[in-house]
C-alpha cells in the first residue's frame, strides 16, 4: 500500500478528540517544576497468530507523528485500539479490534494477557495491555482494514523468520509493543 502525502503541516491544537495537551506544574523535593504532558487514553494491542498459515497477522498504516520523523509515516504494528468505549472490558475492545482491523471474530475469553506497560512515559504515560490470540480461516468474517473514517489499515502476514528480521530492521517503523510481543512469543516457543 503506497500513499501520496501532500501539504503536510502542523497547527496548534487547543483541544483534541483523543489527546489533551497540558502544562503540568508541581513541586518535587521543594523545587517548582513544570512539564508538557499529553493526557491520552489507555489502549490494547493484540499479537495474532494464524495457526493454519503459521504466520503472524499484523497491520501496516500511516501515522502522521511518525511522518514527522521519517517522511514516510508507515508503521508495522500489532492490531490495537483505544479503551474509549464505556462499559467494554479491555478484552471486549481487543476482540472488536481484531474483527475490525484484521477480519477475524474471536471471543474475548480466548485472549491471553501477555502484560501491561506504560507508553510514551516522557509526555503521555498511557497504559497499554498486550494480548495474544490464535486464529484460523473458519474465524474469518471479512477482509479487515478498519472501519470507515479510520486511517487505512493494511493487513499483513509475516512468517516467524520475517518477524525476526523485522525486529532487527531499524529502517522500518515498528512499535515497542510489537517488539515486546514478538520477543514474548519467541521466548515462549523456545521454552516449549
Amino acid at each position: 500500500m503506497t500513499h501520496t502525502i501532500e501539504d503536510f503541516h502542523l497547527e496548534p491544537l487547543k483541544e483534541g478528540k483523543f489527546i489533551h495537551p497540558h502544562l503540568a506544574r508541581y513541586r518535587q523535593d521543594g523545587e517548582a517544576k513544570s512539564w508538557e504532558v499529553l493526557e491520552a487514553g489507555d489502549s490494547v494491542a493484540i499479537l495474532i497468530w494464524h495457526r493454519e498459515h503459521g504466520r503472524f497477522v499484523l497491520v501496516r498504516q500511516f501515522r502522521p507523528a511518525v511522518y514527522l520523523h521519517n517522511k514516510e509515516g508507515m508503521t508495522i504494528e500489532l492490531c490495537a485500539g483505544l479503551l474509549d468505549k464505556e462499559g467494554y472490558s479491555p478484552e471486549a475492545v481487543a476482540a472488536e479490534e481484531v474483527e475490525e482491523e484484521c477480519g477475524f471474530r474471536v471471543r474475548p475469553e480466548a485472549l491471553e494477557k501477555i502484560t501491561s506497560f506504560y507508553t510514551s512515559v516522557g509526555f503521555a504515560g498511557s497504559r497499554q495491555t498486550l494480548y495474544y490470540v490464535e486464529v484460523e480461516e473458519s474465524m474469518r468474517i471479512g477482509p479487515g482494514g478498519g472501519v470507515p473514517g479510520e486511517e487505512q489499515i493494511e493487513v499483513l502476514e509475516l512468517s516467524p523468520e520475517e518477524a525476526r528480521r523485522l525486529m532487527e530492521d531499524e529502517g522500518v517503523a515498528r512499535t515497542p509493543g510489537l517488539l515486546y510481543a514478538l520477543c514474548w512469543w519467541f521466548a515462549r516457543r523456545s521454552e516449549a
